[in-house]
């Protein structure tokens, strides 16, 4: 595989920061007088749950973000030890915890960590991501329902043969080929001309994988939690 770099945006810039902050806490280690790097995976944190508050997240003890979570908000690829960790959401004003669970972090993978659900019932989705390099003029995608009231829904990436069907709650696929291009993306109730979100414009650059999600509820009344389609680049190639 190989070397890439990890993308930034204004919207999440204010995030990346905490990959400072956990490349502090990864960096070389002293051991008897000699220096060596402990092993290292790497972690996208993502806030895709619609109705909650600012949040914080943790790795064991040690806060990863320098300022709160939003809805929509991730922090690219952070370095983080090996094994068994314990991954923390809690409310940023309150100190509450929100949700505690468990990720396991082997050497050299990439993972994506998404707070899923409404507050009333927060549940993780761990992705272990496979980041192949697309082959030449192509970009790859990847769909993923986050949406708990949606029901099973249809992707489209409109104008090219990428379709990606029937998936649920936490359904999700692989990354999937696409010609490089500007291209409106679709999702709709599975097997019907319904469309519960759309996104115009969107480009998706030769060499480059995409994750692509529905959020919100299909129930939201507010331009926040409404349904909506979030693109995130994993990697630029």
């Amino acid at each position: 595989m190989k070397n890439f770099k990890s993308p930034t945006s204004c919207r999440h810039a204010f995030l990346i920061v905490a990959g400072l902050l956990l490349l502090s806490f990864s960096s070389c280690l002293k051991d008897n007088n000699n220096y060596y790097n402990p092993p290292v995976g790497y972690l996208n944190v993502v806030q895709a749950s619609p109705d909650e508050p600012q949040l914080n997240f943790f790795l064991n003890n040690n806060q990863v973000n320098n300022w709160p979570f939003q809805f929509g908000d991730y922090t690219g690829y952070i370095r983080a030890y090996t094994g068994t960790r314990t991954a923390n959401f809690d409310n940023a004003a309150t100190m509450g915890q929100l949700l505690s669970g468990s990720v396991v972090i082997n050497q050299n993978q990439y993972y994506s960590l998404f707070l899923a659900n409404t507050s009333a019932s927060p549940q993780y989705l761990l992705l272990t991501d496979t980041l192949n390099q697309p082959a030449s003029g192509q970009a790859g995608v990847r769909f993923i329902n986050l949406s708990p009231d949606a029901g099973a829904v249809d992707f489209s990436v409109q104008g090219s043969s990428t379709n990606i069907n029937n998936r649920g709650f936490l359904g999700h696929s692989v990354f999937v080929p696409v010609a490089a291009g500007t291209y409106s993306l679709q999702v709709k109730t599975t097997g019907t001309s319904t469309v519960l979100a759309s996104s115009t414009g969107v480009n998706l650059s030769a060499g480059a994988l995409y994750t692509v999600w529905l959020q919100g509820l299909k129930a939201g009344t507010t331009a926040t939690d409404k349904l909506s389609i979030t693109v995130m680049t994993n990697v630029q190639f």
